[in-house]
């Protein structure tokens, strides 16, 4: 569980709240492998899933009816994620620093990074592969971006 915590960067409090009173509450949620959500038509203008290629997982519930499902492949966010972990993305969910986030640019590119801070200007991002370089965006080249509420360890 600790390392489920540490790798959306949520409190104990809001695992409670995913797991209600001792339940286990599934949602059905849309599940794409992470390395074709890049791809054009995965996501509408405002990052939720569309077009084709989707399957279905049954994961804890995000509360949130747009909430989908990414499978990580590769090395490039060790040490926090895992080839094969997923990770749950709630579109709906409030985004605070030090969340870890999924942003998709206008030019195309998804990334899985931590905000280190957002402004009106730009969106600083902060890798999670100490190898990965840190990113920093202009806010008219981010398309959209959405929080990691859950992650599979």
């Amino acid at each position: 569980m600790a390392k489920a915590l540490a790798a959306t960067n949520s409190s104990i409090d809001t695992f409670v709240q995913l797991i209600g009173d001792g339940a286990w509450a599934a949602q059905s949620v849309p599940l794409l492998g992470f390395a074709q959500a890049g791809a054009d038509g995965s996501f509408d203008d405002s990052g939720f899933p569309s077009g084709k290629g989707w399957d279905k997982a049954a994961l804890p519930s995000a509360h949130d009816e747009h909430a989908y499902a990414l499978e990580i492949s590769g090395d490039q966010m060790k040490p926090v994620y895992r080839d094969g972990d997923i990770i749950v993305v709630s579109p709906g969910t409030p985004i605070r620093r030090g969340d870890r986030v999924v942003v998709k640019t206008r030019s195309g590119e998804v990334m899985v990074k931590e905000l280190k801070r957002r402004t009106a200007k730009t969106l600083e991002l902060q890798s999670l592969n100490p190898s990965q370089p840190d990113r920093t965006l202009a806010a008219g080249d981010v398309e959209w971006i959405a929080r990691i509420v859950w992650a599979s360890q």
